[in-house]
């Protein structure tokens, strides 16, 4: 068994994971982001040491916990270095601590790594040997697995494919850069393109769902979506071709075994997968690009838990 652990800005999550993947005895807390270094560490220890309450068994049979914990960090050291919603670790090194209080193997990444390698290990990337993986939520986060093993790069930090800009004039993303995917396709921005559609006077079942124009949120664009509605179809189709957009140049650049896709947006987007695909030739000068399977991942809101522990495998 080991110790999956995900650590959010407001909370921390905890679980045991064996050896195919299954998730079970899992524990939240709230994480204190905003106090200092050891009152966010005890938080992890408060999630990891519920588990050892709940199954007293569990202490002499794990071998290693997995931490996931938002960037930037370093995921050889296992130290995590300044994530802007967890002001409380500057340089902290969060393995080295784990290790010192429970005297297992530690290791530390980011979610979108990790939860790639979960799937590479246990779920919808089984049985592919390079696996392109993508978090499409409020954000959009990126993984690189080949051969059951993460792409870190140089220093820790390739695999920011939320970040590769397809449209140099486009709106500045949070990182600083302009039209990254993440400022056109991810949730909210999903939300303001149907915005401002409503605002400028559009017909639609949205509206109604949200109640205002400024209300509007990605839920429901899928609900009217779903009930058939038309500006719904068109903002999500306006996404659907801006990620095919994208996906093209990730089939330039690693021609991935298959790409797979977690996270809420991703659950919406998946009825236009299959006319993403066939987009890909467009957008890719590899021909064969439509051949690459694009599927939803086996984890949801598991996803951390799931990658943390499969970092200890």
């Amino acid at each position: 068994m080991t110790i999956g652990v995900d650590v959010g800005g407001t909370k921390v999550a905890a679980a045991l994971v064996s050896a195919s993947g299954e998730v079970s005895h899992k524990t939240r807390v709230p994480m204190v982001s905003t106090g200092d270094a050891a009152t966010g560490f005890a938080a992890v220890r408060a999630s990891i040491d519920g588990i050892f309450e709940r199954v007293p068994e569990a202490r002499g049979a794990v071998t290693g916990i997995g931490i996931c914990a938002p960037g930037p960090l370093d995921p050889r050291a296992g130290v995590v270095l300044n994530p802007p919603n967890l002001p409380c670790w500057r340089n902290f090194p969060l393995a080295a601590e784990i290790e010192k209080v429970y005297g297992v193997r530690a290791l530390v990444d980011n979610d979108a790594n990790a939860a790639g390698l979960a799937e590479a290990i246990w779920g919808a990337g089984v049985g592919y040997h390079n696996v392109f993986f993508a978090i499409l939520g409020t954000g959009i986060g990126t993984g690189i697995v080949f051969d059951r093993k993460i792409y870190h790069g140089r220093t820790g930090s390739a695999a920011e494919g939320g970040h590769m800009t397809i449209d140099y004039r486009g709106p500045r993303c949070g990182c600083g850069k302009l039209g990254c995917i993440e400022a056109l396709a991810s949730g909210p921005n999903i939300a303001r393109r149907a915005q401002a559609k409503l605002a400028a006077g559009d017909a639609s079942r949205i509206r109604e769902l949200a109640g205002s124009v400024e209300a509007v949120r990605t839920e429901h664009i899928g609900q009217a979506f779903h009930e058939g509605d038309a500006i719904a179809r068109e903002v999500l189709a306006e996404t659907a071709m801006l990620l095919t957009v994208w996906l093209g140049n990730i089939v330039d650049v690693l021609e991935p075994d298959v790409m797979v896709f977690g996270g809420g947006v991703a659950e919406l987007m998946s009825s236009f997968f299959g006319s993403m695909r066939a987009g890909l030739e467009q957008w890719s000068i590899n021909q064969r690009a439509g051949e690459i399977p694009m599927v939803l991942a086996r984890y949801g809101n598991e996803a951390g838990i799931a990658g943390a522990a499969a970092l200890c495998r």
